[in-house]
């Protein structure tokens, strides 16, 4: 009784409860390991994460010893054709709770089921999965801390171990999924990456909590030091999973421990809310905001996307993340608060060229996210949160390390001077923008428009 395993959000090998699960039904017949290239999603993507995602196969193809199977196409055809290839009676997969993805497996099981073959989900790529955390009246919790309080009583399962005797088999790629891989691999204009894989994601987890969690509360929003995990590109595919972070810091003491834990919760929140609220991928979670008004601000927003606004820590985020593929937690708040309230921009803009662009953009996160800046989401009393760019940066940037870093027309400049090159006249020395608008004039009109959206 041949078993498949489907993989999509969870490419490991260890601590991997649908591999146990496919290995059970399957014994010694054996576990067919397959990844789907699904044009709708694959071609949507922009470059950088299709890169990030064909190096985290190329690494997990390696986890399975060569046997991860890739093919291309709608799975609805896909794994019920491979099923049949195969002669497996069971197709397992780690639930899926986003929109997209929970339809498609609705519809995967149905087509599956008319063939004899089994569907079974086990696990999710979360501690604690969405739509397990309930208020005692049993709604969903709308705001974060009390959700992250029932988060942490709810528990989590320990890391599952990999079932002995596990039976790979394997089975072809087509050249259509191999193809794709290997141009997302050398496709022009992705930046350098990090390492790719379980092996990779758990060096980084082991220096992480030895050199920079005891720290962790005072270092999280400094930009300018590697004071935070970056495990956010890994636990986005699955390449670590939370609760094995979770239980490896279960019982140390310390703020940063503590810190490190309720940022993994928010991660969770967003998550469980997207679960319950599927259309707030791409619309406002609360209507209260509706009549707010917008602008169109084309040539602006270009400038933002470009690091260009004369706004340094803006800039020196706008540019990382076109060079890396990544930004720092702090400086995306700062980005996104920029685009929503000095240029008056709706937050989707923002959010689709943040998943165009970032190797960790995970759907739940990025969405609302944004939305907590913007003043739509979860947060119950956020539209007078202005996120000053320029004491943003003085105090999370404090001797202008971040900037010079991201900014080279800045480099000159020392200490906190980076922050406000208009004060200095060498400033604009080796072309750095005037600034694209007036924050002070700006933070006034934004707050003038929430007041008018909200009667």
């Amino acid at each position: 009784m041949t078993a498949i395993l489907w993989l999509r959000r969870d490419l490991r090998r260890r601590d991997h409860p649908a591999l146990m699960a496919a290995h059970a039904d399957a014994g010694d017949d054996g576990v067919v390991v397959v990844f789907v290239v699904d044009p709708a999603l694959w071609d949507t993507a922009g470059p950088v994460r299709r890169a990030w995602l064909a190096a985290t196969l190329e690494a997990t193809r390696e986890a399975y010893d060569g046997r991860l199977c890739l093919r291309a196409g709608d799975p609805l055809e896909v794994i019920p054709a491979l099923a049949r290839e195969v002669g497996a009676t069971s197709v397992h997969v780690t639930r899926e709770t986003e929109p997209h993805g929970h339809e498609r497996d609705r519809a995967v099981a149905r087509t599956l089921a008319a063939g004899g073959v089994a569907f079974r989900e086990t696990g999710t790529p979360y501690a604690v999965g969405p739509g397990l955390v309930m208020n005692r009246g049993g709604q969903p919790f709308q705001v974060f801390t009390p959700f992250s309080r029932a988060w942490r009583a709810h528990g989590w399962p320990a890391p599952a171990v990999e079932p002995e005797g596990l039976r790979l088999v394997p089975a072809p790629d087509d050249d259509a999924a191999r193809d794709r891989v290997r141009a997302a691999l050398t496709a022009d204009g992705v930046p350098p990456l990090p390492a790719a894989g379980e092996s990779a994601a758990l060096a980084r987890w082991d220096w992480f909590r030895t050199e920079a969690l005891p720290e962790y509360e005072t270092t999280r929003d400094r930009p300018d030091l590697d004071g935070v995990s970056r495990l956010s590109p890994y636990l986005k595919f699955g390449v670590l999973h939370p609760r094995r972070l979770l239980a490896d810091i279960a019982g140390t003491p310390g703020r940063g421990v503590t810190r490190f834990e309720t940022e993994l919760a928010w991660r969770e929140f967003y998550a469980d809310v997207l679960f319950h609220n599927p259309e707030s991928l791409w619309e406002d979670l609360r209507p209260g905001l509706a009549a707010l008004a917008y602008d169109d601000a084309g040539d602006a927003v270009d400038a933002w996307r470009a690091g260009r606004t004369g706004y340094p820590i803006v800039d020196a985020g706008m540019r990382q993340l076109l060079a890396e593929g990544w930004m720092h937690n702090r400086v995306r708040m700062i980005t996104a608060s920029f685009l929503t309230k000095d240029l008056h921009v709706w937050w989707p803009v923002g959010a689709r060229h943040f998943l165009d662009h970032l190797i960790d953009g995970d759907l739940a996160s990025n969405s609302h996210g944004w939305q907590w800046v913007a003043g739509t989401g979860t947060d119950a009393a956020p539209y007078f949160r202005v996120f000053n760019p320029v004491t943003q940066g003085l105090r999370y940037d404090p001797l202008g390390d971040y900037v010079r870093r991201w900014v080279p027309e800045l480099r000159h400049l020392p200490g906190a001077a980076a922050h406000e090159p208009w004060r200095d006249p060498r400033g604009r020395d080796l072309g750095y923008p005037e600034r694209i608008v007036d924050h002070a004039v700006e933070r006034e009109a934004a707050l003038d428009r929430y007041r008018r959206s909200r009667g």
